[in-house]
């Protein structure tokens, strides 16, 4: 499976219920996550169609290796990106760690407009597997899965309240959303910012190895 293409990896594989489609290319419904998809040689008609969907559902983010702008698309912004894949010895099971469900999203959302570990949207928790600890009744860290593909599935929206920090939460829910995931006979990824030196610390010090070194590039239509 290329992880170098993984948000239309995941479109075409087991998040295709989310898909909304036009030719081939994807993308999430906005409320569920600001990502767009192409093939990993796209065709002048597939940008032509990312086009429409980018005019269609506002702008979007590509994740996968620089591309030139093609007609039709502008782009806003560009960062790099860095892929890691998790260790065979990474999951274990953390009893303090709760599943998170529908009536946690307004503390998830909280948790992240103030810790802002990336995209996540009123509708993101439906993508995966998503938990938590709470401190005195308090969303304190979570961690989920994002990007479902057939043999892998992504670690994302890992945060920790600033009042929590230090104590090792991130690292025991990275472990406890790896065994969800291998659970389901799948490798858990993960990608952080190329220049997110504490984040690739850490996921170095988890025995994670580099896998991609992509961009993500903020897209909108013409």
């Amino acid at each position: 499976m290329n992880l170098q293409n993984p948000v239309y990896a995941a479109l075409t594989g087991p998040h295709a219920s989310f898909a909304e489609v036009r030719g081939n290319a994807r993308r999430y419904p906005a409320a569920v996550a600001p990502f767009l998809g192409v093939p990993d040689e796209p065709t002048a008609a597939d940008w032509a169609d990312a086009a429409e969907l980018l005019r269609a559902g506002g702008p979007a983010a590509l994740m996968r290796p620089e591309f030139p702008v093609p007609d039709g698309i502008k782009l806003d912004r560009m960062f790099d990106l860095v892929q890691f894949v998790a260790p065979a010895d990474l999951p274990a099971e953390d009893p303090e760690a709760v599943l998170l469900g529908a009536d946690d999203v307004p503390d998830m959302l909280a948790l992240v407009a103030l810790t802002d570990p990336g995209p996540f949207r009123s509708r993101t928790i439906e993508l995966g597997t998503y938990v938590g600890i709470r401190r005195d009744g308090e969303l304190v860290a979570m961690a989920g899965t994002r990007f479902s593909l057939p043999e892998y599935a992504e670690i994302s929206a890992v945060c920790t309240h600033p009042s929590a920090r230090g104590q090792g939460l991130a690292t025991r829910l990275i472990r406890a959303v790896a065994a969800h995931v291998v659970a389901t006979s799948r490798t858990p990824f993960l990608h952080t910012g190329g220049t997110n030196t504490t984040a690739i610390r850490l996921y170095e010090s988890l025995g994670f190895t580099l896998s991609n070194e992509m961009k993500v590039t903020l897209v909108e239509a013409v």
